[in-house]
């Protein structure tokens, strides 16, 4: 079967009517609508793959139609347009504007079928080439041969074949988003959109924009349950979501249907949600920070994520797959980690977990020489952020001006706790005492990179 819905719009119910049942026995879903406001509805309701749109109707003509979904952001999908007496001039307009192609009527329902496949594999592509630019970034494969890791890939595949909500469990840093990444690659959504977001890094004011849109002035931004249609949606920490976001997210899975801000019309979409936790949701819960009905829904499948040190046998291959990665994606020069590292390295307790080996292995190609790494190095980069606050400290940091000096240690300090909790503003303001609000003029002030969307 094909998959794809396709709107129809045509004023002519003999010419709509044919259209639908032959786009119905392709395996298309066909939805009908016979003008303007029919179409705006029908938009709204089934945000459709592709579109079929008559230029002249009696309420409005196609073209302008067309100018006002564009211009709006109302439409991310191809449209054809269709017309008995379209003229050159129509033809231009209407391709310049962004439609597909112009079928003249009376439609030949072999060239029909013809531009509609390629209009649906064009936009498939372009799709494709988004989700591959973003995936080549990022490990989609759960490296190790250890019994634990062999048994995580056997769940997630399982898993992966039903459309449940799933919430992944684990320490900061032991792989969660590839989980997640591994999930969706083996689901039948693996065509669509995956969309992350860490909870904590989206500020207060921004939060339900983030997620649900916005509508102003005829102008729509898409939130990210929008984006996520036909895909997945990965929330990462899903503690740190505010409480006002957590009511209405709880509201938007409950109902299939949530309305942008600003907006008056229910949007529908279609998406799976992964979320993750580094902390137990149900504490957060009887603590009142969470809320119990949204935990059960987002509850229905829990998944463990080992921490390193669980599966310390896998070491060596995560050593090899990140030399690999960095030597193939960023060019740094190649170097080897010889058995008494590995052996070293397989006996270290990993509280960040991957990420901390990741982070050891980019460090030592960028920083280190020949082509061996030494046991001195490991231990010497190991203790590197210690070493270097006593080494500024030694130095020149006590003959600077107060409020230099003061400024270099806040940077310092705050850049090594955001490291430490992944990049997540909610969860370092949690840490070390600061309210968020205060926390982000900090940030800015001293010139901090931090992954926050306003």
């Amino acid at each position: 079967m094909n998959q794809g819905c396709i709107l129809v719009v045509d004023d002519e119910p003999d010419i709509r009517g044919l259209v639908q049942e032959i786009l119905t026995d392709e395996g298309y879903s066909v939805v009908g609508a016979e003008n303007g406001a029919a179409a705006r509805d029908a938009v709204r309701a089934h945000r459709p793959d592709l579109i079929l749109l008559d230029i002249w109707m009696p309420d409005e003509d196609g073209i302008s139609l067309l100018r006002e979904w564009l211009e709006s952001g109302a439409i991310d999908c191809p449209v054809i347009m269709m017309s008995g007496h379209a003229t050159v001039e129509t033809a231009i307009e209407a391709t310049r504007l962004g439609a597909y192609d112009v079928l003249e009527k009376p439609i030949s329902m072999a060239k029909l079928l013809i531009t509609v496949e390629r209009a649906l594999e064009s936009a498939r592509l372009k799709h494709e080439t988004v989700g591959v630019r973003r995936t080549t970034e990022t490990l989609v494969e759960l490296v190790g041969k250890s019994a634990s890791m062999e048994l995580l890939r056997e769940q997630i595949k399982r898993i992966a074949q039903h459309d449940a909500r799933v919430l992944l469990v684990g320490e900061s840093g032991s792989g969660k988003e590839t989980a997640a990444r591994y999930l969706h690659a083996h689901s039948s959504r693996r065509s669509g959109p995956f969309l992350e977001v860490a909870a904590g890094t989206i500020s207060p004011a921004a939060s339900a924009i983030e997620f649900f849109g916005s509508e102003n002035n005829g102008k729509i931004r898409r939130g990210l349950l929008e984006q996520a249609h036909g895909g997945t949606l990965f929330l990462e920490d899903v503690s740190d979501l505010e409480p006002e976001t957590q009511v209405r997210l709880l509201g938007a899975l409950e109902t299939g249907a949530f309305y942008r801000v600003g907006g008056t019309e229910p949007i529908h979409t279609d998406f799976r949600l992964v979320a993750s936790t580094h902390i137990p949701l149900d504490d957060a819960v009887r603590a009142g920070l969470f809320r119990r009905e949204l935990f059960y829904l987002l509850n229905a499948v829990t998944l463990k994520i080992p921490p390193l040190r669980e599966h310390n046998e896998d070491v060596p291959e995560l050593l090899r797959f990140y030399v690999d990665y960095f030597v193939s994606r960023e060019k740094l020069p190649f170097r080897r980690f010889p058995v008494s590292v590995q052996n070293f390295l397989r006996h270290y307790s990993w509280n960040g977990n991957i990420r901390e080996l990741k982070n050891l292995v980019q460090r030592l190609l960028i920083l280190g020489s020949g082509e061996d790494v030494s046991l001195d190095e490991v231990k010497s980069v190991l203790g590197g952020t210690t070493d270097t606050l006593k080494a500024e400290g030694k130095s020149d940091f006590f003959e600077l001006p107060l409020k230099e000096a003061r400024e270099r240690f806040e940077k310092t300090y705050l850049e090594y706790h955001l490291d430490k909790y992944g990049g997540s503003v909610a969860r370092l303001s949690q840490a070390i005492g600061l309210e968020r609000t205060h926390l982000y003029r900090k940030l800015n002030a001293l010139g901090i990179k931090f992954k926050d969307k306003r």
